[in-house]
């Protein structure tokens, strides 16, 4: 059975930083897209972030400087690293998996990328107050 099981949301003042990792299991194929997703209170789906099974990734415009994505192979986890946190950033961080089509990274960029993916995980909030 497939999971991700994500972690590291948490409450912190604006200007830090935190670390999201994101795991998947119950895979044994070795191609994946995977990505971070956010969603704020009466707000659409935010695509922030895609990395492949390759390493290869794609940030949208919104974040880059100040987030990262990267990918531990060995454990089939990625990591969402974001710094100078802002209280615009405060939402629940998702994080997705893209097992059947295996669409290019550069596709999270796109509107409506979640119906890219096929699994996601249960979701960890972010808070950030000024």
């Amino acid at each position: 059975q497939v999971r991700l099981v994500e972690s590291g949301g948490d409450s912190v003042q604006s200007g830090g930083s935190l670390r999201l990792s994101c795991r998947l299991t119950g895979y044994r194929q070795r191609a994946y897209l995977m990505a971070w997703f956010r969603q704020s209170p009466g707000m659409e789906r935010e695509g922030l972030a895609a990395i492949d099974s390759d390493g290869d990734s794609s940030l949208v415009d919104s974040v880059k400087g100040r987030f990262t994505i990267s990918l531990d192979k060995g454990s089939d986890t990625i990591f969402l690293d974001m710094h100078n946190l802002q209280p615009e950033d405060t939402a629940m961080y998702y994080c997705a998996a893209d097992l059947q089509g295996i669409h290019p990274h550069w596709r999270i960029r796109e509107p409506r990328a979640e119906a890219l993916f096929d699994y996601w995980g249960q979701g960890t909030q972010v808070t950030i107050s000024s």
